[in-house]
């Protein structure tokens, strides 16, 4: 990933006016986890003093704290007391797909995923944010192949967002630009366009690039805010503050689930 360095008014402007987000439009952020010691509590408590609408998400996956349909429904029991934030699946590896049923995903208000799990040409499973999980031979054919598995999984994979959109691994992500060049921005763009996936503005990884966020926007694509937080550690939405002030991106360039009913 590419941290974007903000200006100083802009800094500065964050610091003055506290963590309450500024857009002119209200922000919703879709990628909230209940981790660390960030308890739904502290999401009531957080999200009414920034002023910031949450969307609640758990991971959904092999190795994950949900991996079958029953645990999904014991989850959302819990998430009946809180009708304020949206509920959504954070799909996890490939693998998602065949362990749960489509009724239970349907349950969601929404669901989305990346493409930081995936298995390379040599049949090795690569998880990118772990660099001992990640196998690069060649930076350049790892990248193709990564951009590849991005394009299948939107193509194939019923999700409504794209997060943690670009990110790359430790060892490439100072070279953000170099990586990301226009035919792989352009390629990703358009099966986002294609298949109707928002793509998400990521406060914790600050990702993905202005430059991607405007070819985005003029195709048409949408968006929607996410941190996917580790722990209690995080406030307010200043990387997708900032960018939609660079990328001029107004309400209308949002893309938000509607609330299912669930008893």
């Amino acid at each position: 990933m590419k941290k974007q360095l903000l200006p100083v008014i802009m800094t500065l402007a964050f610091v003055t006016t506290g963590c309450r987000q500024t857009s002119e439009f209200a922000i919703t952020d879709l990628h909230v986890h209940l981790k660390g010691n960030f308890t739904i509590e502290d999401a009531i408590r957080k999200s009414e003093a920034e002023n910031i609408q949450y969307g609640i998400a758990v991971n959904c996956g092999l190795g994950f704290p949900v991996h079958n349909d029953s645990q999904i429904d014991s989850f959302l029991v819990i998430m009946n007391d809180y009708p304020q934030f949206y509920v959504g699946m954070q799909a996890e590896g490939r693998e998602w797909v065949d362990l749960f049923s489509k009724e239970s995903i349907e349950k969601f208000d929404y669901v989305f995923t990346d493409a930081m799990t995936f298995t390379d040409e040599k049949g090795r499973r690569n998880r990118i944010w772990l660099p001992e999980e990640t196998f690069i031979d060649n930076e350049e054919e790892f990248m193709d192949y990564l951009v590849k598995s991005l394009i299948t999984i939107l193509n194939t994979e019923p999700v409504d967002i794209y997060v943690n959109a670009t990110f790359l691994p430790e060892q490439m992500a100072d070279r953000y630009d170099h990586f990301w060049t226009e035919k792989r921005m352009n390629e990703v763009i358009n099966a986002l366009r294609s298949n109707n996936i928002a793509l998400e503005i990521n406060n914790r990884y600050e990702i993905p690039s202005a430059d991607f966020i405007k070819r985005a926007k003029k195709a048409g694509v949408r968006f929607t805010v996410g941190t996917n937080n580790a722990d209690e550690n995080f406030s307010g939405a200043k990387y997708a503050l900032y960018m939609i002030k660079e990328c001029n991106l107004t309400e209308g360039d949002f893309w938000l689930p509607v609330k299912k009913e669930r008893r």
